[in-house]
């Protein structure tokens, strides 16, 4: 994913083309990020004017899409307005090609017009939810997620909730490609949390902050990460916060937006994730250090992350060790 394209419509939102520029349209390679190359994507590469302010000239015409590894779809101010034919099928041409789709808040609906939500799961900002149900009937709409990600037939189509959730969906993208070290180092970067996680193939369910604001269920959570190793569930996460099962179910959820048990399960999936990519440990050693028990239980729930193996994860994000004699810093 190193060539990201940005599709400029009339009416773009500047919002959302900022989003793409500051992940994907900034050398970073100091700190081990990129490099990438961001290409500005319109009819007759030409100037377009932006939503609420500014105009943006195209570095590339639309048939530079199907060149991308990514093309990136911004919301619009008018949803609803017309897409041109030329950008559906440059859209079409591209995801048939077998680049990666992701539209940002509002962008689902320019999705929606090319037929790329038919039978797929989506997203939009809460407020456009109904509409956008309306406009692709086929898609499956889901309304409390930051983001989705669908491999359905033929590569992936995402779509992401509004304003931060596009922040969300591409940092996700980013950790996907590259990693775990990539993805909270550019984390850093935009000073933003690296851990709203979700899965890839299938609808991502409301990613879940490591530490909420709630003082006692943030005590328990720190203590709950520091033992994901240890046989704990929700009923010892229920005792150390000295609330009925009830009672903190309630509570973990209104302050994090998921159940205890799925934060747990994603925490240790997080964990397991971290252990193949830093560590030479066995499959067997990175089940039981995560706290997911069997190489049986780690191969089901990696999969239904990321969509692939444990041995296949390691090998596509597996860290190099140091050379010899080098130091840290």
């Amino acid at each position: 994913m190193r060539v990201v394209g940005l599709l400029l419509l009339p009416g773009t939102r500047s919002f959302d083309v900022a989003v793409a520029a500051e992940v994907w349209g900034i050398d970073r390679t100091d700190s081990g990020i990129g490099p990438f190359e961001l290409r500005i994507c319109a009819a007759g590469a030409g100037t377009v004017a932006l939503s609420p302010v500014g105009q943006l000239v195209a570095s590339h015409d639309l048939d530079a899409l199907v060149q991308c590894d990514l093309v990136v779809v911004p919301g619009r101010a008018d949803p609803h307005a017309p897409v041109p034919a030329a950008a559906i099928a440059a859209l079409l041409a591209a995801h048939a090609d077998g680049v990666a789709i992701a539209a940002l808040c509002s962008g689902a609906f320019t999705l929606a017009a090319a037929g790329l939500l038919d039978g797929r799961a989506a997203t939009t900002h809460w407020r456009l939810l109904d509409e956008l149900a309306a406009a692709a009937p086929a898609a499956q709409v889901h309304r409390d997620v930051l983001f989705t990600g669908d491999g359905g037939a033929g590569a992936p189509v995402h779509t992401s909730a509004g304003v931060v959730g596009g922040l969300d969906l591409c940092l996700h993208l980013v950790r996907d490609a590259f990693g775990a070290d990539v993805a909270a180092a550019l984390a850093r970067r935009l000073v933003m949390p690296p851990t709203r996680e979700g899965g890839q193939r299938q609808f991502v369910e409301a990613p879940v902050p490591v530490r909420p604001a709630a003082p006692g269920i943030a005590a328990t959570v720190d203590w709950a990460v520091a033992r994901l190793a240890e046989p704990i569930g929700v009923d010892g996460m229920a005792a150390h916060a000295g609330m009925s099962g009830r009672n903190f179910h309630r509570t973990f959820a209104a302050a994090t937006g998921a159940t205890p048990g799925r934060w747990l399960t994603v925490q240790r999936v997080l964990l397991a994730r971290r252990l193949l990519e830093t560590t030479d440990l066995p499959v067997h050693r990175v089940a039981e250090r995560s706290g997911l028990g069997t190489p049986a239980n780690l191969r089901r729930r990696l999969r239904d992350a990321v969509g692939v193996s444990p041995d296949a994860y390691r090998r596509t994000f597996a860290q190099p060790a140091p050379a010899a004699g080098s130091h840290a810093g």
